[in-house]
């Protein structure tokens, strides 16, 4: 019986981090596709561009920060969101690093790598959600808010959203059609 927990936690971690892994590459296509980023990665690359930290960087001190703000509203914090809010920024900063995802400029294939790596945070979101071990930091701080102030989850989390693109497009960050699209 315990050989059987050990060996369900171990594919229960390992779906998980294939998860945060497979949304790093679908972030990262829709950052590579030069159409403007997604809500948070613009307040993630204003403040790479403030501070001079890479995007993964911007990305786990953001999670961090939020993390902790999770933990005074009272929210459950779990593997998944510490896990979340680590390794997406290190597996951004891997996949920027190396190269291992193509840049584009052509209107086209920009919008067809953006809606593949939309498809593709789906994806991950599911793997490593589905596991149980807590959700990422952004969305916890959401689900805390809507308890908090009783609001819809999507008055909730379009204010989150537009706060954050706000944010990060006064510190420099790229917004453009990408942005409304994500």
């Amino acid at each position: 019986f315990l050989v059987e927990n050990v060996k369900d936690t171990i594919l229960k971690f390992a779906r998980l981090i294939a998860g945060l892994f497979v949304c790093a590459v679908g972030m990262v296509m829709t950052i590579n596709a030069n159409l403007g980023l997604s809500p948070w990665d613009v307040f993630h690359h204003g403040l790479s561009k403030l501070t001079g930290l890479t995007l993964g960087r911007a990305n786990i001190v953001t999670g961090l920060s939020i993390v902790i703000l999770d933990i005074i509203f009272g929210e459950r914090v779990g593997w998944g969101t510490i896990l979340n809010m680590l390794l997406i920024g290190l597996f951004i900063d891997f996949l920027m690093f190396n190269k291992l995802i193509p840049i584009f400029d052509g209107f086209i294939p920009s919008i067809i790598m953006m809606v593949i790596g939309m498809f593709l945070i789906g994806i991950g979101c599911f793997l490593y959600i589905g596991v149980g071990f807590g959700s990422g930091p952004r969305d916890g701080l959401m689900v805390a808010l809507v308890k908090k102030t009783k609001k819809s989850v999507r008055l909730i989390r379009s204010s989150l959203e537009v706060v954050s693109v706000a944010i990060g497009y006064i510190l420099g960050g790229s917004v453009g059609i990408g942005t409304l699209i994500m």
